[in-house]
């Protein structure tokens, strides 16, 4: 093999080494920043990961919010019609935030069941319901 060709190889193997290396880096840090969606009913029958990163989404649970007087605890419920689960918030939440309304919370499960959730998304008009929930609904709808 000539000098000439051996470093046209050399080169080529580092541009592969290089780019493998780039795209694992790449594919790591998607990893990390996924956010799958879950039903409530699927988080109720355990299929939702404890601990990892998820959102949840459905409707607010009638008569279900409790707020703690001296914090800005909320808990609530939400439901797809099917199984509900409970929700821990500590914040403000959205003004569009209601009894009976979609929303969508992000958030971790943790070991007792209890969503914890660190954003809270509500619906923004009287119109809109978002996409997930309203596929997790009509599913429900379907079977029952």
């Amino acid at each position: 093999m000539t000098p000439k060709r051996k470093k046209r190889l050399y080169i080529i193997l580092a541009l592969v080494f290089g780019t493998g290396i780039a795209v694992g880096l790449t594919m790591y840090a998607l990893n990390q920043n996924i956010n799958l969606f879950y039903s409530t009913s699927q988080v109720a029958d355990g299929e939702a990961p404890v601990g990892t990163r998820i959102r949840v989404g459905g409707m607010v649970v009638k008569n279900s919010i409790k707020r703690s007087k001296d914090s800005l605890q909320v808990s609530f419920g939400i439901t797809d019609y099917g199984k509900p689960i409970t929700v821990s918030f500590t914040g403000i939440l959205p003004d569009l935030f209601r009894e009976e309304q979609g929303i969508i919370a992000q958030g971790k499960m943790d070991n007792q069941g209890i969503f914890q959730a660190d954003e809270v998304l509500a619906k923004h008009d009287e119109n809109y319901m978002p996409p997930e929930i309203a596929e997790s609904m009509k599913k429900k709808a379907g079977t029952e």
